[in-house]
């Protein structure tokens, strides 16, 4: 529907139903109470305007019906548009579990994405039809949008930071990617294409790339290379905190507070190091800030985030409930 007209692109996601019907539903209630609103101004106008200069309506001293009317409808149409757009807000923020994962580096005018199998692409992105595709999305520079509106999916990438978003493609074929935050005088030239493919198109894209290393297989030696297993080794006596098991669960702060160790705090641990200090450790690490790049502190997360708990000693004591986070080295 619309798909030849330039405001209402191709239906091509299993969002883009959802937040069409939302859309126009608001499009038809403004056009409506446009109107209805119009012709009363226009109507009351002529039918009580003032004939005479003795002319004198009638004192109106109110209506309890008229106002319960007014007040109720009112309320009852914010509320579906609330509770409405509340569900659709939540279905696009709500990554499923299943979902294969991508990593995207906006940098000006680019987009950089990374395959969690380690294929590399620049402006474009491979996916398969039906399978939720997860993208975590930041920025080397300044803030950039991820647009893709066949699929109406739209995600700002800010620098410093790590932002969320998902899409599951219905259809195979090439869709428009752009930049939808104006990031400076090239910004037009930020687009690119989304392509999505058959599952057996997309395995035998994947193995037309040659065999890719991993991100985490990447970090792994990104972490050797940074020498950063000098301090952060699973011994009691080691600089900074273990990272096994890491990755998404709490962790105590030398200042009594306590986060979550996600990617966003992970990688503010490595080039911020002394942003968060954990508990019981010293404030010795150094930044790692514009020594390595946005992919590299990817992969460095993936690598943390690949790290599982390890299974404790016979007769050994159980782990504390707290995770213990980057401290030291990255």
């Amino acid at each position: 529907m619309w798909s030849g007209f330039p405001l209402f692109p191709e239906q091509a996601s299993t969002h883009a139903g959802r937040v069409d019907a939302l859309y126009f539903f608001l499009i038809a209630l403004t056009a409506f109470f446009s109107l209805l609103i119009g012709f009363m101004v226009i109507g009351f106008a002529i039918r009580y305007r003032r004939r005479s200069p003795d002319d004198r309506p009638p004192a109106i001293y109110g209506s309890l019906a008229l106002e319960l009317t007014w007040t109720i409808i009112p309320l009852g149409i914010v509320a579906v548009i609330f509770f409405w757009s509340a569900d659709v807000y939540l279905s696009l923020n709500r990554v499923p579990k299943d979902a294969i994962e991508v990593h995207v580096v906006g940098k000006r005018w680019m987009w950089k994405v990374q395959h969690i199998t380690g294929q590399r692409e620049i402006n474009e992105l491979h996916v398969p039809v039906g399978v939720p595709v997860k993208l975590t999305l930041t920025s080397e520079d300044v803030i950039h949008s991820f647009f893709i509106p066949a699929f109406r999916v739209k995600k700002d990438a800010l620098p410093a930071r790590y932002t969320t978003a998902w899409f599951q493609a219905t259809k195979p074929g090439r869709y428009h990617l752009f930049c939808a935050e104006y990031c400076g005088t090239r910004h037009s030239n930020m687009i690119g294409s989304i392509v999505v493919m058959e599952p057996a198109a997309f395995q035998a894209w994947l193995a037309g790339g040659g065999p890719g290393v991993s991100l985490a297989s990447a970090g792994e030696k990104l972490f050797q290379d940074l020498a950063c297993v000098t301090c952060h080794k699973a011994d009691s006596g080691a600089r900074g905190p273990a990272l096994d098991g890491l990755f998404g669960r709490p962790v105590a702060l030398a200042d009594g507070g306590t986060v979550t160790a996600d990617e966003t705090y992970i990688r503010e641990s490595i080039v911020a190091p002394s942003a968060k200090v954990v508990a019981g450790y010293q404030p010795i690490m150094p930044t790692f800030q514009g020594l390595v790049s946005e992919e590299q502190l990817l992969q460095l997360v993936a690598y943390v985030r690949s790290l599982k708990a390890k299974a404790p000693a016979a007769g050994a004591p159980p782990a504390p409930p707290v995770a213990a986070a980057p401290g030291a080295r990255p």
